[in-house]
């Protein structure tokens, strides 16, 4: 029997919030602290979230007395330039609780309904797919298998996807219908979203 691998309402989640990248594309503009609405990123999302989590952790490279002052927890990359799922990785083992959700700091949209949704998809956790397609970094992992396999992916030395890491612990998929989380990858996208760089 697995039931007891599904979590509780509100019980044994932490959110980690995925902003360690180096937006490149945005001329290495911290992603986090651009505004919309007159709040940062990341704190927003944090805010947005906060009732579902008993936690947050904020994988995050850079600039950590920003997040200090905020009362938010940075995780530094144990392992450097292997893109997400060194956030991925240096997440679980920070993490606390049985259960981690990932969110990309630069989601536009996350419904209402996002944690309810992976949480009922089955004991091995889930990524969600929206209506341009699979968003495996908008996933709920669960921590005890995600140290093992992440641990596997690194020793290897090979395939760092996310996709791949999440195939190999068994994850499921979840459609949810008329939702796009976008990002903000480009100058453009910054713009569709009422954001000044």
């Amino acid at each position: 029997m697995t039931a007891h691998l599904v979590p509780a309402p509100h019980d044994g989640i932490t959110l980690g919030i995925l902003a360690g990248g180096r937006a490149t594309r945005l001329g290495g503009r911290d992603k986090a602290w651009l505004e919309r609405a007159g709040k940062p990123l990341v704190l927003a999302l944090a805010q947005r979230l906060a009732p579902e989590v008993v936690a947050t952790l904020v994988s995050a490279n850079r600039n950590a007395e920003h997040y200090l002052s905020h009362g938010l927890r940075p995780i530094h990359d144990r392992i450097a330039d292997i893109g997400p799922l060194g956030g991925i990785e240096a997440l679980a083992a920070a993490c606390q609780t049985p259960w981690l959700l990932t969110v990309p700091v630069d989601v536009v949209d996350v419904n209402d309904c996002l944690v309810r949704s992976l949480r009922a998809a089955g004991p091995r956790g889930a990524w969600a797919e929206d209506d341009d397609g699979p968003q495996p970094l908008v996933a709920l992992w669960r921590v005890e298998i995600l140290r093992i396999e992440a641990a596997k992916a690194l020793a290897s030395g090979g395939d760092f996807a996310v996709h791949a890491l999440q195939a190999r612990m068994g994850m499921a998929p979840v459609r949810l219908a008329g939702l796009r989380f976008g990002n903000l990858n480009t100058p453009d996208d910054l713009a569709v979203a009422g954001i000044t760089p």
